[in-house]
């Protein structure tokens, strides 16, 4: 049977895109157009020009978050009488000013984004926490949950735990808040006696802040492969995901699977991910981050935490849910 084409949009490069590409190649005949994300006027018209001519050639766009590109797929899909899904990734339709964040908080995007939500023919959310943030905009609204997926035969525990507490997130102003990282790395100075380690691609300068108000059992390694990515989480006994906001929260679900104990914020996607199976603490507080941590290192919840994730957000479940959806529409 002839697969049918569908146009696979994103300008990020990030594992959960790169997820749903690879299975999407599995049951539809796809073309990628992963976009750099340069603002200046020639890339803008490459960008358009390029989705114009993979629209006419294809039955079905599919775009991860609701950005310019989606936008054009958006409009450019309803003029040539094509179907879009749009996948909101989280900062869409957020809305935390604590930390300015959101995409309703900025005036330039909101129309667009209102025009993406009303004309697409599917929106996916990947965690309740994101649907509910949507419907709070549009409350007509009928994104459909589909939980973003993790490999869950890729992550797995290994060998002694050790007295490691880790964090994953790209190192960047932005992140210093809304990922938590400051405060993990000023929750290091409670516990001298446990290895801090922030595993995470140096963006910009900030990293630069970061090593002058951190502790000597603090560690930053920069980017990591795979491989380097498992072995810290096989060794680390607490994964801390003190975030602002999270949509999902990928890797805190890729730590659980190799049975590290979460301490995490309620904020957003989080409490959905973590379940009962970690220890919560408020936002931007490095002493009950590190009381929490404590707990952590002395619990044995790691093996139910890896339960919760193969139970709940294993990436087969995502791909049968999206191809199914996908099919209903073509």
């Amino acid at each position: 049977m002839k697969k049918r084409k569908l146009l696979f949009i994103s300008a990020y490069t990030a594992s959960f895109v790169k997820n749903d590409l690879n299975f999407l190649q599995k049951h539809f005949s796809v073309r990628e157009l992963i976009f750099s994300g340069g603002k200046n006027p020639l890339e803008i018209i490459k960008t358009v020009f390029l989705i114009f001519r993979e629209i006419l050639r294809n039955e079905i766009v599919y775009c991860w978050f609701a950005d310019f590109r989606a936008f054009v797929a958006v409009f450019l899909a309803k003029l040539f009488g094509k179907k879009s899904i749009i996948i909101i990734g989280g900062y869409e339709v957020a809305n935390v000013p604590e930390i300015n964040y959101g995409g309703f908080l900025n005036k330039k995007i909101s129309g667009r984004l209102k025009y993406i939500l009303k004309n697409a023919n599917k929106i996916f959310s990947v965690s309740e926490a994101s649907r509910k943030e949507l419907l709070a905009v549009f409350p007509a609204l009928k994104p459909q949950l589909i939980y973003n997926g993790v490999d869950c035969q890729r992550f797995f525990p290994k060998g002694k735990k050790e007295k490691i507490v880790l964090t994953v997130g790209n190192v960047q102003h932005g992140n210093l808040k809304r990922k938590g990282l400051e405060t993990f790395v000023k929750t290091a100075t409670f516990l001298p006696d446990f290895k801090f380690i922030l595993v995470g691609k140096f963006m910009d300068d900030s990293i630069e802040y970061l090593r002058s108000i951190a502790a000597e059992n603090v560690e930053f390694t920069g980017f990591v492969e795979f491989e380097k990515l498992s072995e810290f989480y096989q060794k680390a006994k607490v994964y801390v995901q003190v975030s602002a906001h999270e949509a999902f929260g990928l890797s805190l679900a890729e730590a659980m699977l190799c049975e590290c104990v979460p301490v995490v914020t309620r904020r957003g996607a989080i409490p959905e991910v973590a379940g009962e199976n970690g220890f919560y603490v408020d936002f931007d507080n490095p002493q009950k981050t590190a009381a929490a941590i404590l707990q952590a290192m002395n619990s044995e919840k790691g093996k139910e935490a890896r339960q919760h994730i193969l139970k709940n957000f294993c990436l087969k479940e995502r791909e049968e849910k999206i191809v199914k959806a996908i099919n209903e529409i073509l």
